[in-house]
């Protein structure tokens, strides 16, 4: 759907992720994706960037259940950073998360700000996949880890339905493949370069969320959103599924290490 007032999350499209994915969460799975992505990685006590921090519920999760000392949130629209920083005050978290509006472009932070630099499913909005993985790279201090994941797509070459699902989106997808990842953290200087399809994951979870919009969540929903707005992302749930079928829409996690020794490659 296209965007409202400039605006890729409205308040009725972030309304109905929270419906779905809960309180604070625009993308899936919550706090189990979210412990999933870190893995075994001891979190505790490290200052954490996360890029696309949306709605906020990503950083409280990453403060009150994983240790983290201080995450800083980054995001580029105004509304989802205000439900964001209502959210953190409500949990009276103000001290411990830090959330700020960026520009498109360099990071506003100096070298080695960082232990880890943690994305969910954002940098999908962000084109130039060399420039930003360059820039998470100089953020993080030596040693510190890159911890995310992304909606990717298999191949650099896009199918009609695929085409067909990022346009009725209207999010501003700039999918990209993960042999494109790889060579952007390969290039920025990174090492322990991991990505892992979660594709098998998602085929079963977007069709238990289309379930649930055609069910109580949607018509829960249609109350305050209207029927015509729930019918609308029913089929772009329907056109999603089509393409995480055929395995061309792939969620993935990505992790990577900025090596103690780091130096950033031309």
């Amino acid at each position: 759907m296209a965007p409202e007032n400039g605006a890729h999350y409205s308040a009725n499209m972030m309304g109905m992720l929270e419906a779905l994915w809960g309180e604070g969460f625009l993308s899936p799975g919550g706090p189990d994706e979210v412990a999933r992505i870190i893995g075994d990685h001891n979190l505790r006590g490290v200052k954490l960037l996360d890029i696309g921090c949306g709605a906020g519920g990503i950083d409280i999760e990453l403060v009150k259940m994983h240790g983290v000392a201080h995450a800083t949130g980054i995001d580029v629209e105004e509304g989802v950073l205000a439900h964001a920083h209502a959210l953190v005050a409500r949990h009276r978290l103000d001290e411990r998360i830090t959330l700020v509006k960026v520009a498109p472009g360099p990071l506003p932070f100096p070298a080695g700000a960082f232990d880890v630099v943690f994305s969910k499913d954002s940098i999908i909005h962000i084109h130039d996949k060399h420039a930003l993985m360059a820039e998470v790279f100089r953020v993080l201090k030596p040693g510190g880890r890159f911890l995310a994941s992304d909606w990717l797509i298999a191949t650099e070459t896009v199918s009609p339905a695929m085409a067909d699902f990022i346009a009725a989106e209207g999010l501003d997808f700039q999918m990209a493949s993960p042999a494109r990842y790889r060579d952007a953290m390969e290039k920025a200087g990174f090492a322990d370069i991991r990505i892992v399809s979660r594709n098998a994951w998602y085929r079963q979870q977007a069709r238990e969320e289309l379930a649930r919009l055609k069910g109580c969540v949607g018509h829960a929903a249609a109350a305050t959103f209207g029927r015509a707005f729930i019918a609308y992302n029913i089929s772009g749930w329907e056109r999603m599924i089509s393409v995480l079928d055929t395995g061309e829409h792939c969620p993935s996690h990505l992790h990577a290490l900025k090596p103690l020794l780091a130096m950033a490659r031309g």
